[in-house]
This record gives structure tokens, C-alpha cells and sequence, in this order.
């Protein structure tokens, strides 16, 4: 293994809570009521995918203009209430590791909070930063993660991938890529198409500690 492919949303950082909430407040301001789970379930997409679903599940087509308006209401909310912090021990981790492996974060989030998130918490920590602007298409299209390792200039059977949402297990997958999830907010039976799952983030970093990541999944 060269290299290590990090979600961010739910793998580097607790944050999906704040999204799933801002989520919610902006869409009933356009009488759409969710259930949180749902943005739990549609995570890694960026957010003109994600309103774009949603207005489908409600027979409604979002203009262009509703989607812009949306998703700045919605980054407004999410800076305003978020509380974002690493999960426990992924700082130490990553200060281990970076010397090892080329490190990359591929995320579905809009650029400004990607950027804030890894300024903050992640300096210096990753080569390679794909957020949700980079692409048209964000997860499960397998682009941020091609993209991600071409930027890297290591080979697809040398990368690991690290997810906890479906659409970013099927976006590694379909890219060529090993992935293991962790359970951080959805049950294991929305994560099976991984090549393994941690019930939680020490044990995803014992898993790639003791070297167990050399494919032999």
C-alpha cells in the first residue's frame, strides 16, 4: 500500500449531524420535511445532487436557480450551528501515517467547508483534496476518486480507501479501488458492498496499524 484515500465527512471529522440539521431547516423553508437518515444515506454527493434527489423523491424538479439559492442558505446554516471536531485519535493517526503513505481526502462537501475543515484540523496532512466542486458528478460517480488517485501518480492496486456512506463505498468501488468503511452513523447492512467494515475508528486504525491493509481483505 501507497497511499490512503480519507471520505471526510464521517471518516476525518463528526460533522454529518450539523449537515443533516442544515439540511433539514432550509428544506422546509421550501415545504420538503426529511427524515435526517435520508442525507445520511445520500452523503458524499455534492449538493446539487443531493437537492436534486430529494425534490425528486418529492415529485419536483429544482430549477437552477432554487438549487443556488438552496445550497447558499444551506452552507449559511451549516457554519452557523456546526460544532465540527476530529473524531478521537484520527489527528495522531494521520501524523503516523503521513510519513508512510500519500494521503488524500476526496469529499462530496462544498470547497469553502472542505478547506475550513482541513486548515483547521489537518494542516499540512494531505497531498491531494478533491471536494465537492471538483466534479459535476460527485459519489457514487467513480470521478473524484479517479481523479484523486491520478493526482496522487500512484497505481489504483496500491490505494486504500477509507468511507461510512454507501454512496462513497460505491464511488471507490466502481473507480477500481480497495474500501473499507466504518459504521460512524449508518448500520453495516448499508455498507456491504466494502471490502471490510469497522464497528469504529480505532478500529479502522488498528486494522491499517498492523499492516492487515495489504490487501489481504
Amino acid at each position: 500500500m501507497q497511499a490512503i484515500l480519507f471520505d471526510m465527512d464521517g471518516v476525518l471529522v463528526d460533522s454529518m449531524p450539523y449537515h443533516a440539521e442544515a439540511w433539514d431547516m432550509v428544506l422546509k423553508t421550501v415545504g420538503i420535511n426529511i427524515e435526517k437518515k435520508l442525507i445520511y444515506e445520500l452523503e458524499g454527493a455534492n449538493s446539487r445532487q443531493v437537492i436534486d434527489a430529494i425534490f425528486r423523491q418529492f415529485g419536483r424538479i429544482p430549477t437552477d436557480e432554487e438549487i443556488q439559492e438552496i445550497t447558499r442558505k444551506k452552507l449559511e446554516i451549516f457554519e452557523r450551528i456546526a460544532q465540527v471536531k476530529p473524531f478521537d485519535g484520527i489527528q495522531e493517526f494521520l501524523e503516523t501515517v503521513k510519513s508512510k503513505y500519500k494521503l488524500a481526502v476526496v469529499s462530496g462537501s462544498h470547497r469553502q467547508t472542505v478547506k475550513k475543515t482541513i486548515d483547521t484540523f489537518f494542516p499540512d496532512t494531505f497531498e491531494v483534496v478533491i471536494d465537492g466542486e471538483e466534479t459535476k458528478i460527485s459519489k457514487p460517480s467513480p470521478e473524484p476518486y479517479l481523479i484523486a488517485v491520478r493526482k496522487l501518480h500512484i497505481p489504483k492496486d496500491h490505494c486504500l480507501v477509507v468511507e461510512n456512506a454507501p454512496l462513497g463505498i460505491r464511488s471507490a468501488k466502481s473507480a477500481g479501488l480497495r474500501c473499507i468503511a466504518i459504521t460512524t452513523y449508518l448500520g453495516r447492512e448499508y455498507l456491504k458492498e466494502a471490502d471490510w467494515i469497522a464497528e469504529n475508528h480505532r478500529e479502522m486504525i488498528a486494522y491499517i496499524q498492523r499492516g492487515t491493509a495489504n490487501f489481504s481483505l
